[in-house]
């Protein structure tokens, strides 16, 4: 490339106003975006379509994306066709754009019109799918039946209503979602996908807790306490507890008592994770007062407060029969026998 042409390219590049620090970190990282001929043709396309005046980060995302994977704005031009007609403005597809730049590479007619036919096939209409498309643009990285798949094992799942209240909190879209998000960071993690729809069914809580408490207990599983993470098809109960009140103070317990060769045999996950918070007091705390200081405070002497008014047995009490001298009698003769 010529001085004329970089010269020529810097100043389209600039036309974009893409930030200082984001355009060096651009041409870096993606040197092919100086190409004269590929800034002509993109900055045509985005003042046909109306976004030459988009955000900087949207627009820097579609150059490095576009650039390498060789993408051609004629699809850019039907992706944008699509999303405009469920109702996306420019800021709404400028968001989307710059959150997730992948949906261009996307095949209109084989991928993303199904994709959103599917979603309305569910009983979504196209004002809902374009808030959650707004607010999450990577549902648009879902393949075709998978937020069924997600669905049934929603609807299939056993637990108590306050959990499913919380895990439908946010609307049925959205609890599909994060079983999805869910099942794909166990699936990178080393589970297959129906391990990891089996982790999901067995223990909903993992549904409920943020995305990022649940990469927080997954990491201290693997890399503090050095387990595999194919633990969690007999253990998923872990990935549904507290982590600061009841994973990372038993494991300080166990760590402690191992360090003191207190230990008869190891601990497993399912001895670290399944006995009650009494039990493990028992077991591992009670004996030795040291670590009540890992552990937590725990009082034996709690009050039971009673759940019926005071003298309230006195009421519900039956009246006393007064004995016969026939019953006397009858007594004595059973007793002899």
């Amino acid at each position: 490339m010529n001085l004329k042409d970089m010269e020529k390219s810097l100043g389209i590049l600039f036309n974009f106003k893409i930030p200082q620090n984001e355009l060096v970190s651009l041409v870096c990282e993606c040197p092919g975006v100086l190409d004269c001929q590929f800034l002509n043709k993109w900055e045509m396309s985005f003042s046909q379509l109306g976004l030459s005046t988009g955000s900087p980060s949207m627009v820097r995302s579609v150059l490095e994306h576009s650039r390498k994977y060789h993408l051609d704005p004629n699809n850019f031009f039907k992706t944008l066709v699509v999303l405009r007609g469920m109702g996306f403005n420019n800021a709404t597809l400028s968001s989307v754009l710059e959150g997730f730049p992948e949906v261009l590479g996307f095949g209109v007619e084989d991928r993303l019109k199904p994709l959103i036919s599917e979603f309305k096939a569910l009983g979504f209409d196209n004002d809902l799918i374009s808030g959650e498309i707004s607010r999450d643009p990577r549902i648009l990285s879902m393949e075709l039946g998978e937020l069924s798949r997600c669905f049934e094992l929603l609807r299939s799942l056993k637990c108590r209503v306050a959990i499913l209240e919380k895990i439908y909190s946010e609307g049925e879209f959205r609890a599909g979602f994060e079983v999805k998000l869910r099942v794909d960071y166990f699936c990178k993690q080393g589970l297959t996908r129906r391990e990891a729809f089996e982790v999901l069914w067995k223990e909903p809580r993992s549904i409920v807790y943020k995305m990022e408490d649940v990469e927080q207990k997954v990491d201290f599983l693997v890399n503090r306490m050095k387990f595999n993470i194919r633990c969690l098809l007999e253990v998923p109960e872990y990935v549904g507890v507290n982590f600061d009140k009841q994973i990372v103070p038993r494991f300080n317990v166990i760590e402690y008592l191992r360090s003191k060769d207190g230990l008869g045999s190891p601990i497993g996950l399912r001895a670290l994770i399944k006995p009650s918070r009494l039990k493990f007091y028992n077991l591992y705390v009670k004996p030795y007062p040291e670590c009540l200081k890992f552990f937590g405070r725990y009082s034996e002497d709690v009050e039971v407060k009673s759940q019926q008014p005071v003298g309230l047995w006195k009421i519900l009490k039956p009246q006393s029969k007064p004995a016969t001298k026939e019953d006397v009698e009858n007594m004595k003769v059973f007793m002899k026998l």
